[in-house]
């Protein structure tokens, strides 16, 4: 699959996509060795860093959602020629090795699950080939992989599919309203939400954007994701029933949010520099609180967030400095609050 990108770990944006990857090899304060057990880190202050990567490889895992219950949705394998992507759920407590349950469309030759819900429906996209520029089909499952559905979603009139076709379902709420987006010829996004019971797709249009992609959506039905505008970068869009907010990180040159929760935290990942001085940083971001960025310590500027719970919560991945792409999880700290006259509480803060 052709890059649709320039961030440096996956292709069509900056975390999922099929195909041929671009890796960047990352000089990381304090990278790692490989571990199939999580190994945990301090970075952001107010935050724990804890990789987890499949045993089945270590050398390229992403996580790519997590509901309030703490399972992830995510996969591993590069998605090159004979490195295929291979779809997981990763189970708590203690995220063993034990707690991955494999998720694979069935018949396919790569697959990455990329979004979950607080019961039992998960949703991705997968190839039936693995050659390093393949189609993707979005699919979903409402029954945690006993059966799984193929979207087809026709482009708006006037535009003409990808070749090869490009198609990614990115992440689903509990009312089973999922969110993605479908390429054109042109190589532009069209994102839409998906009514899982209707079988109805809505596209979204932000005025101006040449390519829009929805990538995340919570019980609010307030849709998370990125366009290109008319002039400028990339930048990222909150949008809500009555309307829609857009920000990006002052001085980046893309911002794109991945993932949002019901208190309307959006997370992603913004770029800085570009060529062999680009970097990657993670971020959540509220209208009233605006950025904060997230830095896994063992990947400092190569990070990405993609996905976040209403407990706040992260999943995302950094390359650390052997060059391999590492699964992260990122919790809250709890913090002890100290009031005169009474005792220690310990609250936790997100």
């Amino acid at each position: 699959m052709k890059l649709l990108s320039s961030l440096p770990a996956r292709g069509s944006f900056a975390a999922r996509a099929l195909g041929t990857l671009a890796l960047a090899t990352a000089t990381a304060a304090g990278a790692i060795a490989a571990s199939a057990g999580p190994v945990h880190a301090q970075g952001t202050p107010g935050y724990t860093y804890t990789t987890l990567d499949n045993s089945n490889d270590l050398t390229f895992n992403q996580l790519l959602g997590i509901n309030n219950s703490g399972v992830i949705a995510g996969y591993f394998g590069s998605g090159m020629a004979d490195h295929p992507n291979k779809g997981y759920q990763l189970l708590p407590p203690g995220y063993g090795q034990a707690g991955y349950r494999v998720e694979n469309f069935p018949g396919s030759a790569q697959t990455q699950v990329t979004g979950l819900n607080d019961g039992t429906a998960q949703v991705g996209f997968q190839s039936p080939t693995d050659t390093g520029t393949d189609a993707n089909y979005g699919w979903y499952t409402t029954d945690n992989g006993a059966s799984f559905t193929q979207v087809d979603v026709p482009l708006p009139s006037g535009f003409s599919p990808a070749s090869p076709a490009v198609t990614q379902l990115l992440g689903i709420n509990d009312n089973n309203t999922a969110v993605g987006f479908e390429n054109d010829s042109d190589g532009n996004a069209h994102g839409f939400t998906y009514d899982l019971r209707t079988n109805k797709a809505t596209f979204t249009t932000i005025a101006g954007a040449s390519s829009v992609t929805d990538a995340a959506i919570n019980n609010n039905g307030q849709v998370a994701g990125f366009f290109t505008p008319a002039t400028g970068p990339v930048a990222s869009f909150l949008a809500t029933p009555g309307g829609l907010e857009t920000f990006a990180f002052k001085g980046a040159t893309s911002t794109e949010a991945l993932g949002v929760n019901d208190h309307d935290e959006v997370v992603g990942v913004y770029t800085t520099g570009s060529g062999a001085n680009t970097q990657n940083f993670g971020f959540t971001w509220t209208k009233q609180a605006g950025f904060t960025t997230i830095d896994d310590p063992n990947g400092m500027g190569m990070t990405t967030v993609n996905g976040v719970n209403d407990n706040g919560d992260l999943v995302g991945f950094y390359v650390d400095g052997n060059g391999f792409t590492d699964g992260m999880l990122v919790t809250p700290n709890p913090v002890q609050v100290s009031t005169p006259g009474s005792n220690t509480v310990t609250a936790t803060v997100s």
